[in-house]
Protein backbone atom coordinates (compact mmCIF):
# COMPACT_ATOMS: atom_id res chain seq x y z
CA UNK A 1 0.00 0.00 0.00
CA UNK A 2 1.06 3.58 -0.60
CA UNK A 3 2.56 4.82 2.68
CA UNK A 4 1.36 8.41 2.17
CA UNK A 5 -2.21 7.20 1.66
CA UNK A 6 -1.98 5.13 4.84
CA UNK A 7 -1.33 8.02 7.16
CA UNK A 8 -4.47 10.11 6.90
CA UNK A 9 -7.69 10.31 8.88
CA UNK A 10 -9.73 8.56 6.18
CA UNK A 11 -7.46 5.53 6.35
CA UNK A 12 -7.55 5.51 10.15
CA UNK A 13 -11.35 5.85 10.16
CA UNK A 14 -11.61 2.84 7.84
CA UNK A 15 -9.48 0.79 10.23
CA UNK A 16 -11.52 1.86 13.27
CA UNK A 17 -14.77 1.15 11.43
CA UNK A 18 -13.50 -2.36 10.71
CA UNK A 19 -12.62 -2.76 14.38
CA UNK A 20 -16.01 -1.60 15.64
CA UNK A 21 -17.84 -3.62 13.00
CA UNK A 22 -16.10 -6.74 14.30
CA UNK A 23 -16.89 -5.75 17.89
CA UNK A 24 -20.57 -5.17 17.08
CA UNK A 25 -20.82 -8.56 15.36
CA UNK A 26 -19.23 -10.24 18.39
CA UNK A 27 -21.78 -8.49 20.59
CA UNK A 28 -24.68 -9.59 18.39
CA UNK A 29 -23.42 -13.17 18.33
CA UNK A 30 -23.11 -13.32 22.11
CA UNK A 31 -26.63 -11.97 22.53
CA UNK A 32 -28.16 -14.25 19.91
CA UNK A 33 -29.09 -11.31 17.68
CA UNK A 34 -29.20 -11.45 13.89
CA UNK A 35 -25.91 -10.57 12.19
CA UNK A 36 -25.76 -8.79 8.86
CA UNK A 37 -24.28 -11.31 6.41
CA UNK A 38 -22.48 -8.69 4.32
CA UNK A 39 -20.91 -7.07 7.37
CA UNK A 40 -19.82 -10.47 8.68
CA UNK A 41 -18.35 -11.44 5.31
CA UNK A 42 -16.35 -8.20 5.13
CA UNK A 43 -14.80 -8.71 8.58
CA UNK A 44 -13.88 -12.36 8.00
CA UNK A 45 -12.63 -11.78 4.45
CA UNK A 46 -10.35 -8.98 5.70
CA UNK A 47 -8.28 -11.59 7.56
CA UNK A 48 -7.16 -13.08 4.25
CA UNK A 49 -6.56 -9.72 2.53
CA UNK A 50 -2.95 -9.36 3.63
CA UNK A 51 -1.59 -7.52 0.59
CA UNK A 52 -4.28 -4.99 -0.45
CA UNK A 53 -3.85 -2.23 -3.01
CA UNK A 54 -5.05 0.35 -0.45
CA UNK A 55 -6.73 0.55 2.94
CA UNK A 56 -10.29 0.42 1.60
CA UNK A 57 -9.46 -2.69 -0.43
CA UNK A 58 -9.06 -4.59 2.85
CA UNK A 59 -12.86 -4.48 3.14
CA UNK A 60 -13.92 -4.08 -0.46
CA UNK A 61 -15.49 -0.63 -0.26
CA UNK A 62 -17.24 1.74 2.12
CA UNK A 63 -20.61 -0.02 1.75
CA UNK A 64 -19.14 -3.17 3.34
CA UNK A 65 -18.30 -1.08 6.43
CA UNK A 66 -21.66 0.67 6.72
CA UNK A 67 -22.46 -0.93 10.09
CA UNK A 68 -19.01 -0.23 11.51
CA UNK A 69 -19.08 3.37 10.33
CA UNK A 70 -22.43 3.93 12.03
CA UNK A 71 -21.06 2.55 15.29
CA UNK A 72 -17.85 4.56 14.97
CA UNK A 73 -19.78 7.77 14.36
CA UNK A 74 -21.71 7.23 17.62
CA UNK A 75 -18.64 6.16 19.60
CA UNK A 76 -16.71 9.29 18.58
CA UNK A 77 -19.61 11.66 19.19
CA UNK A 78 -19.84 14.21 21.97
CA UNK A 79 -22.98 12.62 23.42
CA UNK A 80 -21.68 10.05 25.89
CA UNK A 81 -25.16 8.56 26.13
CA UNK A 82 -24.84 7.24 22.58
CA UNK A 83 -21.63 5.34 23.28
CA UNK A 84 -21.67 1.61 23.92
CA UNK A 85 -19.20 0.79 26.69
CA UNK A 86 -19.26 -2.91 25.86
CA UNK A 87 -18.08 -2.19 22.32
CA UNK A 88 -15.47 0.21 23.68
CA UNK A 89 -14.14 -2.55 25.95
CA UNK A 90 -13.84 -5.00 23.04
CA UNK A 91 -12.06 -2.43 20.88
CA UNK A 92 -9.64 -1.29 23.60
CA UNK A 93 -8.74 -4.89 24.47
CA UNK A 94 -8.10 -5.80 20.82
CA UNK A 95 -5.88 -2.74 20.38
CA UNK A 96 -3.90 -3.72 23.48
CA UNK A 97 -3.54 -7.29 22.22
CA UNK A 98 -2.32 -6.05 18.85
CA UNK A 99 0.54 -4.19 20.52
CA UNK A 100 1.55 -7.36 22.37
CA UNK A 101 1.29 -9.41 19.19
CA UNK A 102 3.49 -6.93 17.34
CA UNK A 103 6.29 -7.55 19.84
CA UNK A 104 6.12 -11.34 19.52
CA UNK A 105 7.76 -12.29 16.22
CA UNK A 106 7.28 -16.02 16.71
CA UNK A 107 3.57 -15.63 17.37
CA UNK A 108 3.22 -13.25 14.42
CA UNK A 109 4.88 -15.77 12.12
CA UNK A 110 2.66 -18.54 13.46
CA UNK A 111 -0.44 -16.44 12.85
CA UNK A 112 0.62 -15.52 9.31
CA UNK A 113 1.43 -19.14 8.48
CA UNK A 114 -1.90 -20.26 9.88
CA UNK A 115 -3.85 -17.78 7.78
CA UNK A 116 -1.92 -18.82 4.69
CA UNK A 117 -2.62 -22.48 5.37
CA UNK A 118 -6.40 -22.12 5.57
CA UNK A 119 -7.90 -23.09 2.24
CA UNK A 120 -10.97 -21.01 1.44
CA UNK A 121 -13.31 -20.60 -1.52
CA UNK A 122 -12.88 -16.91 -2.55
CA UNK A 123 -16.63 -16.23 -2.40
CA UNK A 124 -17.45 -18.25 0.72
CA UNK A 125 -15.32 -17.18 3.68
CA UNK A 126 -18.31 -17.88 5.95
CA UNK A 127 -18.20 -21.59 5.19
CA UNK A 128 -18.26 -23.62 8.41
CA UNK A 129 -14.86 -25.18 7.73
CA UNK A 130 -13.27 -21.74 7.30
CA UNK A 131 -14.86 -20.34 10.47
CA UNK A 132 -13.76 -23.42 12.41
CA UNK A 133 -10.19 -23.10 11.16
CA UNK A 134 -10.05 -19.39 11.99
CA UNK A 135 -11.46 -20.02 15.46
CA UNK A 136 -8.80 -22.64 16.07
CA UNK A 137 -6.09 -20.31 14.88
CA UNK A 138 -7.34 -17.59 17.23
CA UNK A 139 -7.20 -20.02 20.14
CA UNK A 140 -3.64 -21.06 19.27
CA UNK A 141 -2.35 -17.50 18.90
CA UNK A 142 -4.29 -14.50 20.20
CA UNK A 143 -5.86 -16.42 23.09
CA UNK A 144 -2.40 -17.06 24.50
CA UNK A 145 -1.98 -13.32 25.13
CA UNK A 146 -3.41 -11.19 27.91
CA UNK A 147 -5.71 -9.46 28.54
CA UNK A 148 -8.33 -11.88 27.25
CA UNK A 149 -11.37 -10.50 25.46
CA UNK A 150 -14.28 -11.07 27.85
CA UNK A 151 -17.39 -11.48 25.70
CA UNK A 152 -20.75 -10.77 27.28
CA UNK A 153 -24.04 -12.29 26.26
CA UNK A 154 -26.57 -14.98 26.99
CA UNK A 155 -24.91 -17.87 28.88
CA UNK A 156 -26.59 -20.60 26.84
CA UNK A 157 -25.51 -18.93 23.60
CA UNK A 158 -21.95 -18.35 24.77
CA UNK A 159 -21.78 -22.04 25.69
CA UNK A 160 -22.67 -23.05 22.14
CA UNK A 161 -19.65 -24.34 20.13
CA UNK A 162 -21.06 -22.71 16.99
CA UNK A 163 -21.28 -19.29 18.66
CA UNK A 164 -17.82 -19.73 20.19
CA UNK A 165 -16.30 -20.48 16.79
CA UNK A 166 -17.96 -17.47 15.16
CA UNK A 167 -16.95 -15.14 18.00
CA UNK A 168 -13.31 -16.24 17.76
CA UNK A 169 -13.29 -15.81 13.98
CA UNK A 170 -14.79 -12.32 14.35
CA UNK A 171 -12.26 -11.41 17.04
CA UNK A 172 -9.51 -12.44 14.63
CA UNK A 173 -11.12 -10.06 12.13
CA UNK A 174 -11.02 -7.41 14.83
CA UNK A 175 -7.31 -8.04 15.27
CA UNK A 176 -6.86 -7.52 11.52
CA UNK A 177 -8.45 -4.09 11.92
CA UNK A 178 -6.29 -3.31 14.96
CA UNK A 179 -3.16 -4.14 12.94
CA UNK A 180 -4.43 -1.89 10.15
CA UNK A 181 -5.07 0.94 12.64
CA UNK A 182 -1.46 0.82 13.77
CA UNK A 183 -0.19 0.61 10.18
CA UNK A 184 -2.16 3.78 9.46
CA UNK A 185 -0.41 5.66 12.25
CA UNK A 186 -3.14 5.12 14.79
CA UNK A 187 -2.31 5.31 18.49
CA UNK A 188 -3.83 6.25 21.85
CA UNK A 189 -3.10 9.97 21.44
CA UNK A 190 -4.88 10.10 18.09
CA UNK A 191 -7.95 8.55 19.71
CA UNK A 192 -7.87 11.08 22.54
CA UNK A 193 -7.00 14.28 20.68
CA UNK A 194 -8.05 13.46 17.13
CA UNK A 195 -11.65 12.43 17.75
CA UNK A 196 -13.12 15.37 15.86
CA UNK A 197 -11.18 14.81 12.66
CA UNK A 198 -11.66 11.06 12.86
CA UNK A 199 -15.40 11.52 13.25
CA UNK A 200 -15.50 13.92 10.29
CA UNK A 201 -13.73 11.29 8.19
CA UNK A 202 -16.12 8.60 9.45
CA UNK A 203 -19.17 10.71 8.60
CA UNK A 204 -17.87 11.37 5.07
CA UNK A 205 -17.26 7.64 4.62
CA UNK A 206 -20.73 6.87 5.99
CA UNK A 207 -22.29 9.19 3.40
CA UNK A 208 -20.27 7.39 0.74
CA UNK A 209 -21.37 4.01 2.06
CA UNK A 210 -25.03 5.05 2.18
CA UNK A 211 -24.90 6.35 -1.39
CA UNK A 212 -23.52 3.03 -2.63
CA UNK A 213 -25.65 0.67 -0.57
Amino acid sequence: MNRDALHDDRARAIALAGLFQAARLVQQTGRGQRRDTGATHAVVASIFNTDPADVMAVYGGAAALHNGLEVLNRQLGSNSGERDLELTAYAVTLLALERKLARDRRLLDRLAAGIGAIARPPADVLDETVITALAGLYQQTISTLTPRVMVRGEPEILASPEAQRMIRALLLGGMRAAVLWHQCGGNRLRLIFGRRTLRAAARALLQEATARS
